[in-house]
């Protein structure tokens, strides 16, 4: 093989290396490449996404609240049920001293 027949062949093997990774550099992109509707279904499912976790907030905020109305609504009721069996165990102490001091006929 001559020097003119080698640099030939060293072009032409250089050239298909170069089309061969062209060619795969492209099959990569085609199959890779982001199509703008998956892009817009993305947007719409961070906002979705976005909407959900305020909307969770919002929930997680309302039901605080609410707890803290009714443990403060529980704590009013037992301190009244409380007040109530109170009074209600002076008026029966009260009734027996009664009765202790009615004469027993």
């Amino acid at each position: 093989m001559n020097r003119t027949e080698f640099i030939i062949t060293t072009a032409i093997i250089l050239f298909a290396a170069f089309a061969m990774g062209w060619f795969a550099n492209w099959l990569v992109h085609r199959f890779t490449r982001v199509r703008q509707s998956d892009v817009a279904d993305l947007d719409r499912m961070s906002q979705e996404l976005h909407e959900a976790e305020e909307t969770r907030d919002q929930a997680i905020t309302y039901l605080q609240q609410r707890e803290a109305e009714l443990t403060n609504q529980l704590t009013q009721t037992e301190a009244e049920l409380r007040a109530a069996m109170e009074g209600l165990r002076e008026a029966r102490r009260e009734a027996e001293e009664l009765r202790s001091q009615i004469p027993q006929g």
